[in-house]
C-alpha cells in the first residue's frame, strides 16, 4: 500500500504554495498600483518581478508540451507574455498570470478532493492484526500476515484483510466501500472486507487476501488510474486548441499587417489565450469520478462517462444482477436412492464449483449437518454440468443434455418431471451416477425488489431497449422478463452463446451497456459499449473485466450513474458556449476600441472564472432523484 501514500498530492505543496503566493502578490500590487500607493520606479518594478516570476512555470509547460510534439494553450499565454513584456504592459502581464495561477489552482484542487476520498480512508487503514495461532492470540504487524491466518476482529476496530468469517457474528459498516450507512450482519461463512469497521460484535476471520490484492487497495488503484485516460470530448478539445492556436498566430499576423497596430494585435491576443477551456473540460471528468466513488461506484475513465451518457439498449444476465443469486431449493426428488445418500453425492458434485446453485447446495448440506466429501477428480463445462470422478464412481450433475452426452441414460419419466418444472419456472440439476439418473433438485432464484423500478426509470431516462441473456431455460426467463418489464430475452445460453448475443445487438447508431456479476459473465463484459459488474466486493473478475463496478449490489446505482454522466456532458457542453460566448464578445469590444491591452487582459482574467466555475456545480449535484421504490 505504500505506493498509494506517494501517489496521494497534498493540497498545500510547494507549487501550490508558490502559485498561491503569486495570486496574492499580484492582486495586491494591482490593488496598490490602481491607487498609486507607490511611486512610479517601485510599482514597475513590482509587476515586472511578479510577471517574469509567473512566467517560468509557464515555460516550463511549454518546453515539456514541445517535448511531446504537442501544442497548447500554454503557448499562446507564453507569446502573450512575452509581448506584453516587450511593449512593458505590466498590468496585461499581471492579469494574464493571474488567470494562469488560479486554473492551475483549481486544477490541483480537484485532484486533491478527488485523492482526499482515498487518503481519510487509507488513514483508518489498521498497522496491526491480531493473529489466533492454537490457543494464543499473537499482535503483529499487518506486513507480516499470510493468507490462511485466522485474525481477530473485535468490536470498535477495523477489519485490516479480506477474508471469511469462520466464527462469531458482527454487524460491520461498509460505508468506506459501498458509500452506505446502512449497517450489515456478518456470519460464518460471509466475506469481510479490508477497512470496513465492526462495529458490535466479535470476528474470527480467515485471511484470503492482503495488501495489494484486497478489494479495497484494488479500488484505490482504479480511481488513481481512472482520471489519466481521456475522453472523446478532451481530445477533440485538444485538436480543437490545437488548430484554434495555429488559426489565432495567422490572424494576429494578418491582422498586424494590414493595421500595423501592435495594442490591436496585442488585445486580440490577451482575449483568445484562454486557458479556462482546457482547464474546466478535464476538471469537470474529475470531479465525476471521484463523486461516484463516494458514493460506491467505480468508474474506470474519464471516457466511460462520455459512453455511458448515450447508452440506449441494455443487455443484462439474470442470475445475480436482476435476481439474489441465491437461489432457494424448491424440491428434492431421488430415484432409487436414499435423500441423505443423494444430497451427499450432490455436495460431491458442488463443493469445488462456483456457480450459484452450487453454492446453494453447499449451504443447504450445512444446514441439514450432512457431511460434505472431496471429489477426486473434478471437470466443469460452463453452462452445461458437472463431472466427478469419486473411488470408482462417476457422478455427473447439470443438465439433462449434459448428462446424455456423457452417457447417462434418461428415462422419459426424468424428461417428464423435468419438463414439468421448467414449465413452473423453476431451473433443475440433474444428478446421474454411474450411468443412470438418482434423482435432481429445484431451484427459484428470487428477483431482486429493485429490479424492475431500475428498469422502468432507465427508460425514463430514454433507454429505449432491455434485453436478458440468461443460460436459464426458456419458462425461467419468460417468468423473469414478464415480471420485470423486459422487451426481450434469449434462454439456453452458454458463456460462449452470450458473447454471439451481444455483437448481435451492437450497432454502430447505439450504445451498448451489459450488467453482469462480473465473473461467469467476464467475457461478455469485456465486448460491450459500457460494462457494469454488479456487487463486485472480493470478484476479481468484476474489477478486471467491468468499465463501471458497483460496490454493493443495488441497481439503483446504476441510473444514478447514467444521470451523473448526463449531467456532467451537459455542462462540458455550457462551459464551450460560455467560452465561446465570451471571447466574441471580448473581441468585439477590442475592435470597437472599449477594451485596450490592459482591459482586455482584465476581462480574460474575469471570464476565464464562468466555464472553471461552472465545472464545481457538479459537486453539488444530488445524484439521480429515484423513485421511492428503490
Amino acid at each position: 500500500m505504500k505506493q498509494y501514500y506517494k501517489n496521494l498530492i497534498p493540497f498545500f505543496d510547494l507549487r501550490t504554495i508558490t502559485d498561491g503566493a503569486l495570486i496574492v502578490f499580484l492582486l495586491a500590487a494591482i490593488v496598490l498600483n490602481y491607487f498609486n500607493f507607490f511611486a512610479v520606479p517601485i510599482k514597475m518594478e513590482v509587476l515586472m518581478v511578479l510577471s517574469l516570476l509567473g512566467f517560468i512555470p509557464v515555460l516550463v509547460s511549454v518546453y515539456f508540451a514541445i517535448l511531446k510534439k504537442q501544442i497548447t494553450v500554454d503557448l499562446l499565454a507564453a507569446i502573450a507574455l512575452f509581448f506584453t513584456f516587450i511593449k512593458g504592459e505590466w498590468f496585461s502581464a499581471a492579469f494574464i498570470n493571474l488567470m494562469l495561477a488560479s486554473a492551475r489552482l483549481f486544477d490541483r484542487y480537484v485532484q486533491t478532493r478527488t485523492k482526499n476520498i482515498i487518503s481519510q480512508l487509507l488513514k483508518l487503514r489498521p498497522t496491526k492484526v491480531k493473529i489466533k495461532i492454537g490457543d494464543t492470540i499473537d499482535e503483529i504487524s499487518i506486513d507480516r500476515v499470510k493468507i490462511g491466518d485466522l485474525a481477530v476482529v473485535e468490536p470498535g476496530s477495523r477489519i485490516p484483510i479480506d477474508g471469511t468469517v469462520v466464527s462469531g457474528q458482527a454487524s460491520v459498516d461498509e460505508s468506506t466501500l459501498t458509500g452506505e450507512s446502512e449497517r450489515v450482519v456478518k456470519r460464518v461463512g460471509d466475506k469481510v472486507f479490508s477497512s470496513t469497521f465492526d462495529e458490535f460484535g466479535s470476528l474470527l476471520v480467515q485471511v484470503e487476501k492482503i495488501g495489494e490484492d484486497t478489494t479495497f487497495a484494488k479500488i484505490v488503484a482504479l480511481v488513481e488510474e481512472a482520471g489519466r485516460s481521456k475522453t472523446k470530448t478532451e481530445k477533440i478539445a485538444d485538436r480543437f486548441s490545437t488548430w484554434y492556436i495555429i488559426l489565432t498566430f495567422v490572424a494576429i499576423i494578418v491582422i498586424y499587417l494590414i493595421s500595423h497596430n501592435t495594442s490591436l494585435v496585442l488585445s486580440i491576443l490577451l482575449i483568445t489565450c484562454a486557458d479556462d477551456i482546457a482547464v474546466a473540460i478535464p476538471l469537470g471528468f474529475t470531479i465525476v469520478i471521484s463523486k461516484a466513488a463516494k458514493h460506491g461506484i467505480i468508474i474506470k475513465g474519464a471516457d466511460i462517462i462520455e459512453r455511458l451518457a448515450k447508452v440506449d439498449v441494455f443487455l443484462t444476465d439474470k442470475t445475480g444482477t436482476l435476481t439474489r443469486g441465491d437461489s432457494r431449493i424448491t424440491d428434492i426428488v431421488t430415484f432409487g436412492i436414499d435423500q441423505n445418500k443423494f444430497l451427499e453425492i450432490a455436495g460431491i458434485c458442488a463443493i469445488n464449483s462456483n456457480h450459484p446453485t452450487s453454492i446453494t447446495i453447499i449451504e443447504y448440506l450445512k444446514q441439514q449437518n450432512i457431511d460434505i466429501i472431496a471429489p477426486d477428480d473434478f471437470e466443469e463445462t460452463p453452462g452445461d454440468g458437472i463431472a466427478i470422478k469419486k473411488g470408482e464412481n462417476n457422478y455427473f450433475a447439470g443438465k439433462l443434455s449434459f448428462l446424455e452426452k456423457n452417457g447417462v441414460k434418461i428415462s422419459e419419466e426424468n424428461r417428464a418431471l423435468v419438463e414439468k418444472k421448467k414449465a413452473g419456472g423453476e431451473s433443475t440439476v440433474v444428478i446421474g451416477a454411474n450411468g443412470k439418473v438418482i434423482g435432481l433438485i429445484g431451484f427459484e432464484d428470487e428477483i431482486r425488489p429493485n429490479a424492475k423500478a431500475l428498469i422502468t426509470h432507465t427508460k425514463e431516462l430514454g433507454v429505449k431497449r432491455w434485453v436478458m441473456i440468461t443460460g436459464d431455460n426458456e419458462n425461467v426467463a419468460r417468468r423473469v422478463a414478464g415480471q420485470l418489464g423486459i422487451d426481450e430475452y434469449v434462454a439456453n445460453l452458454k458463456p460462449e452463446d452470450k458473447l454471439k448475443e451481444i455483437k448481435k445487438f451492437r450497432h454502430k447508431d447505439s450504445r451498448l451497456a451489459m450488467i453482469g456479476d462480473g465473473v461467469n459473465d467476464a467475457a461478455a463484459l469485456a465486448l460491450a459499449d459500457v460494462s457494469i459488474a454488479m456487487g463486485v466486493k472480493g470478484a476479481d473478475a468484476a474489477i478486471e473485466a467491468a468499465d463501471i463496478a458497483l460496490m454493493r449490489d443495488d441497481l439503483s446505482r446504476i441510473p444514478e450513474a447514467i444521470k451523473l454522466s448526463r449531467e456532467s456532458i451537459f455542462i462540458v457542453k455550457e462551459n464551450f458556449i460560455i467560452w465561446g460566448i465570451s471571447n466574441v464578445i471580448g473581441l468585439a469590444l477590442v475592435f470597437s476600441g472599449v477594451l485596450g491591452p490592459v482591459g482586455a487582459s482584465a476581462y480574460n482574467f474575469l471570464t476565464d472564472f464562468l466555464p472553471i466555475g461552472n465545472v464545481f456545480r457538479i459537486f453539488n449535484k444530488k445524484l439521480a432523484e429515484l423513485p421511492k421504490n428503490f
